[in-house]
């Protein structure tokens, strides 16, 4: 792990269990809303060991991170930029997940000479959130767990690569969700985050000022973020690719294998 002072407040990375080194390749992951660092625990492992660097983010106001959580994907992109910076990173790879998909593509679009790829994971433009799911997450937030989390998978246990035989994806998800929550007494991050997923509306502008190679790598039987919602940015993209795998939402760890397989392919690493 590394700690790094961003905007004066410490941020925590996943760096794989190995040393953070900033001469090598390196690829961020960004979590999605109300949840952590651990959702890319194997695609971050594999690439620690693999000859790149990994920063494998809390967004501030999350678990280890300190700081308000961000109110909006604009401002959650300004500070993983800053973290680049502060990490002492030229330029990086971004891969982010449903609302740090959003954050990844700002970032991108705000520095585009400084991303060399961005792989946008169960992604959708607009990121539109129901109101009744906004009004649940305000009002009722274990309620709204548990709305996220029927939409969120299309199974009940995952591969053997993931989080062991026998592990129960809906309430290991919950569990996590839980967590994140209770991390921040002072705000709602859950909340906010489906807040800032629902207001952005830089999308299209923004995949229209990229310089990289764009992934899309979408689940499809995903309920949050269906592959059909993703059209308009894969029509912007100037160099994109679609990848569709047998999963929910829940990505990572539904069909973690499929998933950093996709990666890897996109990063140009050999199998």
């Amino acid at each position: 792990m590394s700690t790094f002072d961003v905007h004066h407040h410490a941020t925590y990375c996943y760096t794989g269990g190995k040393p953070f080194d900033a001469a090598k390749p390196t690829v961020a992951f960004i979590h999605g809303v109300l949840n952590d660092h651990s959702v890319w625990i194997l695609q971050s492992r594999w690439f620690a060991n693999h000859g790149w660097n990994v920063l494998a983010l809390d967004l501030p106001g999350h678990c280890r991170s300190e700081g308000p959580p961000p109110a909006s994907v604009e401002e959650a992109a300004q500070f993983v930029l800053a973290l680049l910076d502060a990490a002492g990173v030229e330029k990086a790879a971004l891969v982010g997940h449903s609302f740090g998909s959003l954050i990844a593509l700002e970032a991108a679009s705000r520095a585009p000479g400084r991303v060399t790829h961005l792989a946008m994971v169960g992604t959708a433009y607009p990121m539109t959130v129901s109101p009744a799911l906004l009004e649940s997450a305000l009002n009722d937030p274990q309620r709204a767990i548990a709305m996220v989390n029927t939409f969120s998978h299309a199974l009940l246990a995952p591969p053997p690569s993931s989080l062991g035989p026998g592990t129960w994806l809906y309430g290991s998800s919950r569990a996590l969700m839980r967590r994140v929550l209770a991390s921040n007494r002072e705000a709602n991050v859950f909340h906010i985050g489906f807040k800032a997923c629902n207001d952005y509306a830089n999308g299209e502008a923004a995949i229209e000022k990229l310089q990289c190679p764009v992934l899309f790598l979408l689940g499809d039987a995903d309920q949050m973020t269906p592959p059909r919602a993703t059209q308009a940015l894969v029509g912007k993209a100037r160099q994109a690719k679609v990848v569709t795998v047998h999963a929910g939402h829940a990505l990572m760890s539904e069909a973690p294998d499929d998933v950093l397989f996709a990666l890897r392919d996109f990063l140009g690493l050999p199998a």
